[in-house]
């Protein structure tokens, strides 16, 4: 972890006016996203929990805010040179649309991980008014690069979220959710935000500490990327080491330095958590499954922080959903991490003795009545007295797991249970 810290030496905060002013402007292109009643999340937790909807944007997605609102104060010349943009997707579909919709010419980089459903939405938003550059293994390489692009070609950077007009521009779903709870009589006590760059915390942060000062807000980070924790536990923004990339609209290595200074600044009543990778895959499950919500996995983070929190009886509370735009195609991984983190998918390396009915003896004697076998290979044999395997395992219940390992230890066959987050775990499960 390197720390990089720039300070902001002219910082100038922002107020309900700015954001007020923002919502004015955009609102004949963007409109209000729903807030929704969750009864579920309501009986779980004992609190009225609602939904911002930001999911329902026309791409899918709070960012649009921020990104249309930066777009359109540029003037004339800057709109004739051009703009750049460097996101993980959901940003960049934002500046798309925008480029689009003004005809504005933009090239946009995004990183490898970026998923084939985010790249796709982006092309059509934008049309032939935007570049697509894919460049970079994480957010942070693909935003270098396109820096370096802007400053060459004399184009505008739209930043994602470390810039003023972008955190006014998403500082509009705070207002929208004050607005909407007040309209049925209502007054907000919690406040849960995802974090990635922070833009949106800063946003909402900044609304409320003027129109909402009791309003206790969280933010939450995923675990393998989080950034802002680590600035607050520095006094200022560093750099990450590495990042877990899953969550992808939220993997940044380091936090933006005006995000980080309106969110220090805003301590008193923010909280700052993170959550693991697994967690939030069980939460889009649950959203899917229950609500009919599909959200990405950054879009999930608040509901996830919602479910680990101990909050005042009867409060009320919002979770924004931040985004939707997720691959079909991941779903096989999220379910698989999903259960990994519920205790119900489990790895072994089996050295079985090479003798006649030792697999049947696996079978009938070790695994339990609910256990599937969900993986079955063989690895290289090194000695002709057993032969390794590794076996993947679904259990019934998390509480058939010990029972299990129990049998396994009173069996001549010797299992050696993987963990996740190991070196081996991650050569011989997820490679």
């Amino acid at each position: 972890m390197s720390d990089t810290r720039t300070v902001v030496t002219t910082f100038e905060p922002v107020r309900a006016s700015d954001i007020q002013l923002a919502q004015a402007r955009i609102s004949s292109v963007i409109d209000p996203t729903p807030l929704q009643y969750c009864p579920r999340l309501s009986e779980e937790t004992g609190c009225e929990v609602y939904l911002k909807r930001e999911d329902l944007q026309d791409v899918r997605s709070y960012k649009i805010r921020g990104a249309y609102y930066a777009i359109a104060n540029l003037d004339e010349t800057q709109r004739e040179a051009g703009i750049v943009a460097a996101s993980a997707g959901n940003h960049a579909q934002g500046v798309a649309y925008a480029c689009r919709t003004m005809g504005i010419r933009g090239r946009i980089y995004v990183p490898n991980q970026t998923p084939k459903q985010k790249r796709d939405r982006i092309a059509v938003h934008g049309g032939d008014m935007v570049e697509l550059v894919v460049t970079g293994n994480t957010f942070d390489e693909a935003a270098e690069a396109a820096r370096a692009d802007a400053a060459e070609r004399g184009a505008t950077m739209i930043e994602p979220f470390d810039a003023r007009d972008t955190i006014i521009g998403q500082g509009t779903v705070a207002a929208e959710i004050l607005s909407q709870l007040t309209s049925i009589g209502k007054s907000l006590d919690t406040v849960f935000v995802p974090v990635g760059g922070a833009g949106l915390l800063a946003g909402v942060a900044s609304y409320l500490a003027d129109m909402a000062p009791r309003t206790a807000i969280v933010g939450i980070e995923p675990a393998g990327a989080a950034s802002l924790q680590a600035a607050l536990r520095h006094d200022g923004p560093v750099t990450l080491d590495t990042v877990d990339p899953f969550v992808d609209g939220a993997a940044v290595k380091r936090i933006g330095d005006l995000t980080y200074e309106i969110v220090e600044r805003n301590q008193g009543r923010t909280h700052v958590m993170s959550v693991s990778e697994g967690a939030v895959c069980t939460e889009m499950l649950d959203l899917y499954q229950n609500e009919g919500i599909i959200t990405e996995p950054a879009g999930a983070l608040s509901v996830t922080g919602l479910k680990e929190m101990k909050l005042q009886q009867d409060s009320v509370v919002v979770c924004i959903i931040s985004g939707g735009n997720n691959d079909v195609l991941r779903y096989a991984e999220i379910m698989e991490r999903s259960l990994v983190h519920r205790g119900l998918k489990h790895y072994f390396l089996v050295n079985f003795p090479q003798e006649p009915g030792q697999l049947r003896h696996f079978l009938n004697d070790i695994l339990g009545p609910d256990d599937d076998i969900t993986l079955f290979e063989y690895l290289k044999r090194n000695n002709r007295e057993t032969g390794a395997a590794l076996v993947g395992l679904e259990l019934g219940r998390a509480s058939d797991f010990d029972p299990l390992v129990e049998r396994m230890n009173a069996s001549r066959i010797e299992c050696q249970h993987l963990k996740p987050n190991t070196p081996e775990y991650e050569y011989l499960v997820n490679t």
